[in-house]
């Protein structure tokens, strides 16, 4: 760790990077670490709870109202922080996390690692997203689902058309998926 960076830490790499617990409790007694909960850490006193979130369960993908906020497809804040996981993942207990569930074979269709905010995330992809917005369509507000789809509208020449074809004939509901997208996006 170069001086400067701000870091979420969990107590093994306290250990690598301080050799001890000795010399993590002074750390914390100068102020030169903060605990945040059992076994996790931060370097700076005012930390991203998003990052302490994507260093607890390193594995969840941001989505939905998450990732439409983070890849600036709608100006609305979620409330909770969107994470999906594998259906035999653990329900993660933390009233600002939503969780969806899926099965291991789709978990990472659309996966990428993007810096966003100086915070290192696993977020869909763009075209993974839309293909979960149409999935949930049902379940959104209905001016939300417009405001995001108008933003696909503004942005289809820079998406990849291909891999939305792909994760629509992979993934469940492909038929009324592609419908939807033909009517509402193209």
């Amino acid at each position: 760790m170069k001086s400067g960076d701000n870091m979420i830490l969990k107590h093994k790499q306290c250990l690598e990077l301080y050799n001890s617990d000795y010399m993590i409790k002074e750390k914390l007694k100068n102020n030169t670490l903060f605990k945040i909960e059992k076994g996790l850490y931060s370097t700076i006193k005012n930390y991203s709870y998003l990052e302490v979130i994507l260093t607890k369960y390193p594995q969840a993908i941001l989505t939905m109202d998450s990732a439409f906020y983070y890849h600036a497809l709608t100006d609305v804040i979620p409330e909770k922080y969107h994470l999906i996981t594998s259906k035999d993942a653990y329900k993660i207990q933390d009233k600002n996390i939503k969780q969806y569930f899926i099965k291991d074979d789709y978990l990472n269709y659309g996966k990428e690692t993007k810096v966003i905010h100086g915070i290192n995330m696993n977020i869909y992809s763009k075209e993974r997203l839309l293909i979960e917005l149409i999935r949930y369509k049902n379940k959104l507000p209905f001016d939300y689902y417009k405001e995001i789809i108008d933003s696909y509208r503004k942005i289809i020449h820079e998406l990849n058309l291909e891999k939305i074809e792909e994760y629509a004939y992979t993934l469940p509901k492909s038929q009324m998926v592609m419908n939807t997208i033909q009517m509402e996006v193209f």
